[in-house]
């Protein structure tokens, strides 16, 4: 298997002063193991992270731009799922 064989990853770190996983870049890798050694070492080489995610390129489904009214207008009439009516004490964080 030579390089441009490998598959491709794509990397996710979390930062230390973050809360989610942020897309940082893509690489090639022989496996899942040097995939991640390899994001290690590109991605987080002044110890900006915490935690790190690869992920196949090949295995993430996405939805596309053209489908974002059907795909997420049954949201809409779930009033429960947007938070407009509800007080939210002043000590939560992260809201």
């Amino acid at each position: 298997m030579t390089n441009s064989d490998w598959p491709l990853y794509e990397v996710f770190v979390r930062s230390k002063r973050g809360l989610n996983h942020v897309h940082v870049g893509s690489l090639h890798a022989p496996d899942d193991a040097m995939a991640l050694r390899h994001a290690r070492d590109v991605y987080t080489r002044r110890s900006e992270g915490v935690s790190i995610w690869v992920v196949r390129s090949d295995t993430i489904t996405a939805s596309s731009p053209g489908e974002k009214d059907p795909l997420f207008a049954p949201s809409g009439d779930k009033v429960y799922r947007h938070p407009t009516f509800y007080d939210i004490p002043d000590n939560v964080p992260h809201m």
